[in-house]
């Protein structure tokens, strides 16, 4: 396997692109899209063999644990146990967008995401390449697209020849260039305990500042860590 590049400058590129990499995808091979924070490795999320390709591109041992791109708001209530009242808040007001909420999984679902201990980390991100795909291949596992310890890559080209090995098709960003920056990430799996908070692991793109206008602080357990 050798990685395909498609620029997507042009209409033509971006739909041979996109049939590429909704191919791959149904082989279960790993691909490189665009997203609104920075360019992320996706495969099947219920395929075990595709989320396995995926920890390989990176180098990720093999209970890592990987979050997941969604299409829409449904989709979150389809693989979560529940959605609390601040979650449904949270993500209508930042989804898409570079918000990665965690939540408890629902109990049916048949996949293995790495050592998640019943949750799953989702997020919509905000580009239009990345929803595209995810709008025709469902829920896509996904990590950072940069080896483990490395700096994130902003060129399709840089991208390519990294994964050149590992990784079916890049999709170029066409004028949505991602940066290299990483999602705010909140915590949402003790509210169903008496007195539950909501906790922030990682503040990234979005400011906590802009977290707190929407769900106030108080409803936090701590605001870092």
């Amino acid at each position: 396997m050798s990685a395909e590049l498609f620029k997507t400058a042009n209409k033509a590129e971006l739909l041979q692109g996109m049939r590429h990499a909704r191919m791959a995808i149904g082989r279960g091979q790993v691909v490189c899209v665009p997203t609104d924070t920075s360019y992320a490795l996706v495969a099947d999320a219920f395929k075990p063999s595709a989320v396995q390709a995926l920890r390989d591109a990176r180098g990720m041992p093999q209970d890592a644990p990987l979050s997941v791109f969604v299409p829409g708001i449904p989709t979150l209530r389809a693989l979560a146990a529940e959605v609390a009242d601040d979650v449904a808040t949270l993500a209508g007001e930042f989804w898409p967008g570079a918000l990665t909420l965690i939540v408890p999984a629902g109990e049916s679902l048949s996949w293995d995401l790495g050592d998640t201990k019943g949750t799953v980390a989702l997020r919509m991100p905000a580009n239009r390449i990345a929803l595209e795909l995810l709008s025709e291949t469902g829920p896509l596992a996904q990590s950072g697209a940069w080896a483990r310890g490395g700096k994130p890559l902003v060129s399709p080209g840089a991208l390519q020849k990294r994964f050149v090995d590992s990784v079916a098709v890049v999709l170029g960003a066409a004028e949505e260039k991602p940066g290299k920056e990483v999602s705010t990430v909140i915590d949402a799996t003790s509210l169903d305990a008496p007195q539950g908070k909501l906790r922030v692991v990682r503040e990234g793109a979005i400011p906590l500042t802009d977290i707190f206008s929407v769900i106030s602080p108080d409803r936090f357990a701590s605001t870092l860590g």
